[in-house]
């Protein structure tokens, strides 16, 4: 059995590897998976930042942040900052704060975040 464990994992592409790693933190630390995220539920969401965009809104600028968690992509919008030190793409952060559907996307609005890896 061990064996054909191994022979599975060389045939096993990097990204796949990957992709199985982030499906499986959300249930390991207890935080709800991104595609199961209900509309205005109290959530905690676990991720590798994908991206980091200023974008300006009504004149201040935004720091959007988008994390995947294997089972989908969710944003942080955090008003009124331009950068957040130590959040940059590949790097692992739980979100907690209130979600809702925006255009077909998770998104929380100035969650509190938690740098992990």
């Amino acid at each position: 059995m061990a064996l054909r464990d191994v022979v599975k994992r060389l045939k096993t592409s990097a990204d796949e590897l990957d992709r199985g790693k982030l499906k499986a933190r959300p249930s390991a630390m207890g935080c709800t998976p991104i595609d199961q995220v209900a509309d205005r539920q109290l959530v905690d969401l676990v991720g590798q930042v994908r991206s980091v965009r200023i974008v300006p809104r009504a004149g201040s600028p935004a720091l959007d942040v988008t994390i995947d968690d294997g089972h989908g992509l969710a944003l942080a919008v955090f008003y009124g900052r331009r950068s957040i030190a130590g959040l940059n793409a590949g790097r692992i952060v739980r979100f907690s704060g209130r979600a809702r559907h925006n255009q077909g996307r998770v998104t929380l609005i100035n969650p509190v975040y938690e740098l992990l890896v």
